[in-house]
């Protein structure tokens, strides 16, 4: 009998061991009767167009229409107030929890709870590094390292199109929140760009916080103290449009005195390209509502999915350099 016991008594720890790697029963269920899934999702915040859209996202496809329940919280760009607010998700019971993390440290407690209540964590955007990957179930977003190296390599394609390969080129670099993922991998791009061509000279790197307020602030203080930069590196459209004003103010014409690379390609920044102020743009998709919901339905089949699902990205300009898209010919489309 004793050894029923013990073999029942390990049993039931494995299972409970299992907990964050397993979908807890939904309990919620509509008026009518059909079950509703219930999502906590924790945004960054509202820095930036693509953020907007990204919101907008989740909330048209997570709707009562579509069969869930959606929890919203803006932390704000305060990496504690979504901490907070994984916590009143595990406390409300959800089913799933997004988190598009504000930066990639310090995670590991509060997904280790999530995991103890047996919900599934989803991150979307910005990735965690953490030292056990069981703690989220899968990750959704752009390939941000990728992003930056299609800007480098139409940057290259672009200098030698108008004969300016040889030429020695100053290129200040507008960076993300200081530790986001976007940050990290754009930066990384730029610099692996920089140090494989000798004439390439990475003159500054000062970060604009993905805001436009932010950005044109750097950009005045930078244009200060350089007299002749040639590229600037705009981390986010929203950095672009406060570095155009600071150009524009400092008597300079963005995209024919200095060139400029942005990054998200909202649409916005579409027609900036388009009427020449801005002279590349390097795509993030920020639809990630319909892959996360794409992921849940497959969960609640009893499917499995893959750790890491990039959206799809591009690059545009005006003129097809190196084979990136015209953006006459995607605007038109455009759904952001």
């Amino acid at each position: 009998m004793k050894k029923v016991l013990a073999f029942t008594g390990a049993v039931m720890m494995a299972a409970l061991a299992l907990t964050g790697c397993t979908k807890k029963e939904t309990k919620t269920a509509s008026s009518d009767g059909k079950k509703v899934i219930t999502v906590g999702y924790a945004q960054v915040g509202a820095e930036s167009d693509w953020r907007l859209a990204n919101t907008e996202s989740f909330k048209s496809t997570f709707t009562e229409a579509n069969g869930y329940k959606l929890i919203f919280d803006d932390a704000q760009q305060k990496q504690e107030n979504q901490i907070k607010a994984i916590r009143n998700f595990i406390s409300q019971e959800v089913d799933y929890i997004v988190v598009a993390p504000v930066v990639e440290t310090g995670w590991e407690t509060v997904l280790e709870e999530a995991k103890a209540a047996g919900i599934p964590v989803i991150l979307s955007d910005r990735e965690m590094k953490l030292s056990d990957d069981s703690l989220y179930l899968c990750w959704v977003g752009g390939n941000f390292l990728k992003e930056g190296r299609d800007a480098v390599a139409w940057l290259d394609a672009y200098l030698k199109s108008v004969g300016r390969d040889k030429e020695d080129i100053n290129i200040i670099d507008l960076q993300g929140t200081i530790g986001a993922s976007a940050q990290i991998g754009r930066t990384q791009g730029l610099e692996e760009g920089v140090a494989a061509r000798p004439n390439w000279h990475l003159i500054a790197q000062q970060t604009g916080e993905f805001t436009q307020a932010k950005g044109q602030e750097v950009m005045e203080s930078l244009l200060k103290q350089y007299s002749d930069i040639d590229v600037v590196y705009c981390e986010n459209d929203n950095m672009a449009f406060g570095a155009i004003d600071a150009i524009k103010a400092a008597g300079k014409v963005p995209g024919k005195d200095i060139i400029l690379i942005s990054f998200d390609a909202v649409r916005e920044a579409f027609m900036r390209t388009q009427a020449g102020e801005i002279n590349c743009l390097a795509e993030c998709n920020p639809l990630h509502g319909p892959r996360v919901d794409e992921i849940i339905k497959t969960l609640e089949k009893g499917g499995t999915v893959d750790k890491k699902q990039y959206v799809t990205e591009g690059v545009f300009d005006v003129n097809g350099v190196g084979g990136a898209v015209k953006v006459s010919d995607a605007l038109p489309t455009r759904k952001y």
